[in-house]
Formats: C-alpha cells, structure tokens, sequence
C-alpha cells in the first residue's frame, strides 16, 4: 500500500514476476477491497492477507510502530517473523519499514545496527555500498559491522571470492578522516577482510571497490547526489540534441550510444536496497518505482533468499570473532 503508486504498481509487477518464475510466490498484504479488483482473475501462486491500515509516506516512525499494527507494513514483516514468507518488500516509508523490521525480527547476533545498503552503478558495472540512510551516527564498530555485511552480500550475490572492501573518507592518506573512520580502518586492517583503504567521492563510480562503507548520513548525501547527477546529465543531453535541425539529425545517428547510455544510467535496474543485519530479508524498493523498478526489487529479494544471506552474515561475523 506504500510508495506513490501503491497497488496500481504492486499487483501488476507482481503478476508480472509470477509469469516468468514458475518457482515464485507472492503475497499481496493490504486493503483487499483495493486490490481485488487489479487481479483480474488471476491467483494463480498469489494471495492477499487484508491489513486494514496504512503508514504514510511522511508519517514518523515511531508513530506507525506504536499505532499502526495492522499496517501492511506491520503485517507483511509479520509474516516473514512466522515464516510464512522468505522476504518483505516494500516500497513505503523508509524509517517505519527499518523501525518495524528491527523490531518484530530483531538484529542478528553480534549486530548491534541493520543498514541499508544497494547496488549502485560504476563504470564497470556496479559495487555495493552502505550504510545509505538508516544510522546517520556510526561508531567504528558500527562502521566495521557494515563492512562484514557488505562484503558477504557482494561475496555470495556476486560471486566475488574476497570483495575489496574501502571507507568513504575525504581523502586516501591514513591520517584523513575523523576519529570514528581511523578507528574503524584499523579494525578493518587486521581483520581477514579484503580491506583497501580509503576511497574519495569521486572513486565512488570507478569501482576501485566493491564494498564502500560510510556512516547513513553521508551515505544518502552521497546517493542523492549519485542520482541527482544522472538527471542532470539526462537533461543536457536531450537539451543538446532536441535543439535545431543540427541537434535533431545528431540526435538519430547516435541513437544506439543514446539508448545504451539511458540503460546504463535507468535507477530501475539498481531498484531495492537490502535492510542488511536483520533476522531475515526485507528489501526497500524506492518509492517512486514504477512496475520495472519494483520488478527489480523483488529479483532482489528471491536472490537473497537463494543465497541465505542473513544465516551467512551471522557465520562470517562468528569467524571475525573466533
């Protein structure tokens, strides 16, 4: 029921999904009265458990926690607690999603803060990074928790046998950064973990990492201005080409280059954050997600079921900690 769209996106993104995973299946939680009518008939591995209420997008979190507990979002994590689902996602309020999930599921052992972490796009492909917005005040340990959660998800997700793992610092040098960053910089330097250092703003899209760790707040700055940045490049380019004849014919002989750049740069196909370090797998899809995006998130999720990635998360913390 949350995000922008709410169900006129969800049912049939989820329809779609169900018609190419025969392995697939998928709960709708929600008003019911809503929802029924954009199934046309179709229930095939699907079906709804009514929830009578709604947290807004701009509603506090503690708020939706105390009173809403029959929210969508309250029972849709509910069914992941009591095993009735392998994951959640959701695509309503960040801060009332990562509330409730912390709350009803509990952190995994040895994690004292879930974060929220996501694929983002290099010239390369894509790396992983986190914390994007759920913990705006990290301590070093915080900070080196992230970095094991980081670096199993990039391990068991991508394959990758040792993950390079940075800091996003204001510089490379050893002394750069505040306390918080050196510290964990040295936990992560004798850790086993493929650590590399420190990694400036700008490395963000050279993929000198695959993992990049920060505190939520510079994260999300970080984010946003990853994403603000693709618009604004966007916009100079169809304002480039759409103006004059000139513009215009330049415009159709690089159309093959166009449509391969807008690929690479479509938000859509990085849609869906992990709430890494919780007892099970809740995945933030972005709220303004249309059917593809929200498509997206739910490849996500299956994957991360596929992969066991809290049970591994909790194994690889219970190594560092041997």
């Amino acid at each position: 029921m949350g995000g922008d769209h709410g169900p006129s996106v969800c049912v049939p993104a989820a329809l779609g999904m169900l018609a190419d995973n025969p392995d697939l299946r998928i709960i709708l939680v929600g008003q019911e009265s809503r929802i029924r009518p954009l199934l046309n008939g179709n229930s095939d591995r699907l079906s709804v458990v009514h929830a009578s209420e709604v947290v807004q997008m701009d509603e506090k979190p503690a708020d939706a926690l105390r009173k809403k507990k029959d929210s969508s979002l309250r029972v849709a994590i509910n069914l992941v607690k009591l095993d009735k689902a392998d994951a959640c996602v959701s695509a309503g309020n960040t801060g009332a999603l990562m509330a409730t999930a912390k709350f009803v599921l509990k952190t995994l052992p040895s994690i004292d803060r879930p974060a929220i972490m996501a694929a983002l796009p290099t010239v390369k492909g894509h790396m992983y990074m986190l914390d994007l917005g759920a913990n705006s005040n990290c301590s070093s340990e915080h900070l080196f928790q992230f970095a094991v959660m980081g670096s199993v998800v990039a391990s068991v997700i991508e394959n990758i046998e040792h993950p390079r793992v940075a800091l996003l610092n204001i510089g490379e040098e050893e002394m750069k950064g505040n306390d918080n960053i050196r510290q964990a910089a040295a936990l992560l330097s004798a850790s086993n973990l493929n650590y590399t250092g420190f990694v400036e703003g700008d490395g963000i899209s050279k993929h000198v990492a695959d993992v990049i760790v920060c505190d939520g707040f510079t994260g999300n700055v970080a984010l946003k201005v990853m994403e603000g940045t693709a618009s604004l490049v966007s916009h100079f380019i169809r304002q480039g080409f759409g103006s004059g004849l000139y513009g215009r014919f330049s415009g159709l002989v690089a159309l093959p280059v166009l449509k391969r750049l807008r690929k690479s740069l479509d938000p859509r196909q990085y849609n869906g954050a992990s709430l890494v370090g919780l007892n099970g797998i809740v995945i933030k899809s972005h709220g303004g997600a249309d059917e593809l995006a929200l498509q997206q998130a739910i490849r996500v999720a299956m994957l991360e079921v596929e992969k066991n990635v809290p049970e591994t998360i909790h194994r690889m913390l219970a190594e560092q900690e041997a």
